[in-house]
């Protein structure tokens, strides 16, 4: 069975008076020259009450619709009859419409519904409303192609209507009628004519008074069929939408959608009781589901539940963001862009995204942008009304100057895609455009991760500058007026934004506090610790398969100084030993400490060294990458840093002899995390990752590269 297609149009209001719109209606009939297809009408069946209030009048009418010659010919007939019957009551000031057609009723079902009524708070508007729909049984297998015709055949239909009544207005007014009279009763008796029925003068049509729509009450509100004053008007099922409204906050849409709009907001209304979200916030589900109504009805209902969990209504008024990030989140809303849309700059280069992570949790992070874009929300709304025009989205820019290997922190990587994730699925079409500033080298390996997690439509709306490429033609001047454009960027705004700037290691919470505050963090959760000792490295085995893999690292000492290698062997070195005595007895308190390197290998004849030894100091936080050549077996080393004697003197430095009597038992501690990228995650950008320690020297406090390797590892402290 086919599915029944529905149609519910919003209420377009005329600011004529009910009477008027008759006569002008009335011109319709029995052909019209406005309606081509409209070909004839006869009429069948006529009723009149005896004082006249009431006129029923039953038409059969002729179209010729357009459709394919040879559809024409399958079905056999070159013109479709419907019936149509108007219920006009003059008393009531109201005109029903019912349409039907007889042509191949028992194939196809056309159900059509209008009504002209007094708008309820001006008796001199008039009112209209029409629903229809389609259902096709069986059409000579021609079922997909008779429902586009009929649905293209109806919405232009829709969209002529207006203008007909306003034709026909025109003409009536040429004609020196302006006025047509309201219904009275006959009276028997004539003397008391006047005070028997006493009949209010017509007063001109009146304008909502400005203060009125200042308030935010919308002509939709005021739009309400509510009987008496003291029920709330917003939220009752009588509450419409009308075309006025739509096109001036919410947009131009097409009949159909309109139509998706007004019955999935008709739904939300009889199914949830409590808070519905606006008419522009049902409007993006719908945008993000191309206007298919139970699509964009299950990924709404699925982010009414969340809010609700997560209270998510109550985020700008209730939670005050911890003072860490108000100072090193780099981002911050900063007037709008060329087209009115809010504008929100994000220094992501200078931010200490790591940092921010250990420091918070992932939970505070998703929360405060949770915030941010509740607030873009509230401020697409002034903006509507500020600027006089829908605007639904904001625009987004991004400064990546300063992006480096600390950026591509795999848990901070994770904790962004799981931020991207929420909101895709409940901020859907707010971004309008995202400009990516100063992208550096290293961005193509960022991109990839980040990229297959965002929805396609959104991923259209991104534009990607490097370097000062931003300046230039087609650059930002395009998008954001001169005056607004941030000092950082070179331009004369002040930008209020924070800096960022590396979130002191003071700040950072322990795997311990996170556990007591209940949130058991995974990105606490991957790192392994290991103990490292004198004489006792910790290793760690990756096996390469594909030649061009990245290795990643990602590591904080905890304790002690370490030295950090990576190794190459053809040969798989032998499975661990557990060995209870000798030197590994003093591991058995110590947790994880694994040695694969066999003491009868050899450098440079049994494995080779691919990276320059890194020493690495208490309390520093590592990350690199190396990019494999070959394949075979590589060997993650940390091993315990002993204190070279001072060269000058050879007698060792009071410095050295403190800080090596400061590490009890020779132990040193680490907490570590790697990871193997396929080259196929990086879709090509593979160069860029080599290169991209060339881009590092100046932003990182230090930098390892050897010239044979191509290493892009780096100390952030």
């Amino acid at each position: 069975a086919a599915m029944v297609q529905k149609y519910q149009s919003p209420v377009r209001v005329y600011k004529h008076p009910f009477e008027l719109i008759m006569a002008a209606y009335e011109r319709r009939f029995p052909t019209c020259p406005l309606i081509p297809m409209f070909v004839a009408s006869d009429t069948v069946n006529e009723y009149k009450s005896e004082d006249e209030a009431i006129h029923v009048i039953e038409r059969r009418c002729k179209l010729d619709i357009d459709a394919p010659r040879l559809l024409k010919k399958i079905a056999g007939v070159d013109y479709v009859y419907f019936v149509q019957k108007n219920s006009l009551n003059r008393r009531e000031r109201t005109l029903h419409i019912e349409a039907y057609n007889e042509t191949f009723s028992n194939r196809v079902i056309i159900n059509e519904h209008c009504s002209y009524t007094v708008h309820p708070d001006n008796e001199d508007w008039t009112c209209f409303e029409q629903s229809a729909s389609l259902d096709i049984k069986s059409f000579f297998g021609f079922e997909s192609t008779v429902e586009k015709i009929a649905m293209k055949q109806y919405t232009s239909n829709i969209k002529k209507g207006k203008e007909i009544i306003e034709y026909y207005l025109k003409q009536l007014e040429e004609e020196g009628i302006t006025f047509v009279p309201r219904w009275t009763p006959p009276v028997a008796c004539k003397s008391e004519s006047s005070t028997c029925h006493p009949r209010r003068p017509v007063s001109p049509a009146i304008n909502i008074p400005e203060s009125a729509t200042k308030e935010g009450l919308s002509s939709k509100e005021i739009l309400t069929t509510s009987s008496s004053p003291s029920e709330p008007t917003a939220g009752t099922p009588d509450d419409k939408l009308d075309a006025d409204y739509i096109k001036r906050y919410l947009g131009d849409l097409t009949p159909m959608q309109e139509s998706c709009l007004i019955r999935l907001r008709q739904w939300l209304q009889e199914t949830h009781k409590g808070k519905i979200p606006k008419d522009e916030h049902i409007l993006r589900f719908l945008r993000a589901r191309d206007f298919n109504i139970d699509k964009a009805r299950e990924i709404l209902c699925q982010s009414l539940t969340w809010r609700k969990q997560h209270q998510v209504d109550y985020i700008l008024d209730t939670w005050n963001p911890p003072q860490v990030l108000q100072d090193y989140y780099a981002g911050g809303w900063h007037h709008h862009d060329k087209d009115g849309r809010p504008l929100y700059v994000l220094r992501l280069g200078q931010m200490d995204t790591k940092g921010l992570v250990r420091a918070l949790g992932e939970e505070a992070l998703l929360r405060y942008v949770l915030s941010i874009n509740e607030e873009g929300l509230r401020r697409c709304e002034e903006n509507t009304k500020v600027f006089g025009r829908p605007i639904s989205s904001w625009t987004c820019l991004v400064d990546l100057e300063g992006l480096n290997m600390r950026h591509l922190w795999r848990p901070g990587v994770k904790a962004l895609l799981r931020i991207i994730e929420v909101v895709e699925a409940n901020y859907p079409e707010t971004l309008g455009r995202l400009l990516i500033l100063r992208a550096p080298r290293v961005f193509p390996v960022l991109w990839t991760l980040v990229s297959p997690f965002i929805d396609d439509n959104t991923r259209k709306k991104f534009l990607i500058y490097a370097g000062n490429d931003y300046q230039g033609p087609g650059g930002l001047l395009d998008y954001i007026d001169k005056e607004i454009i941030p000092d950082f960027l070179g331009g004369e705004c002040m930008c209020e934004v924070p800096e960022g700037g590396l979130v002191p290691k003071s700040l950072y919470r322990t795997a311990e506090e996170l556990e007591n505050e209940d949130i058991k963090l995974w990105t606490e959760t991957i790192y392994q610790s290991a103990s490292v000792f004198k004489g006792a490295p910790h290793e760690v085995l990756i096996q390469i398969v594909d030649a061009s893999s990245v290795i990643t690292w990602d590591f904080d000492v905890c304790k002690g100084d370490i030295v950090f290698n990576i190794f190459h062997s053809k040969r798989a070195p032998q499975p661990p030993k557990k060995d209870s005595l000798g030197a590994h007895s003093i591991t058995s308190p110590g947790g994880n400490n694994v040695q694969l390197i066999d003491k009868v290998w050899q450098l440079g004849r049994d494995y080779s060294m691919v990276e320059s030894p890194l020493i690495c100091k208490e309390g520093e936080s590592v990350q690199g990458s190396h990019v494999t050549r070959w394949p075979g077996f590589y060997i993650l080393q940390w091993k315990f840093h002993s204190m070279p004697a001072c060269a000058t003197t050879n007698l060792p430095r009071v410095d050295d002899v403190l800080a090596s009597l400061q590490v009890s038992s020779h132990k040193c501690k680490v907490m570590y995390y790697t990871e193997v990228i396929g080259s196929e995650d990086f879709r090509g950008s593979m160069t860029s990752l080599e290169s991209s320690h060339s881009g590092f020297s100046q932003l990182s406090a230090a930098t390892t590269s050897s010239s044979q390797s191509h290493s892009s590892s780096m100390i952030s402290r």
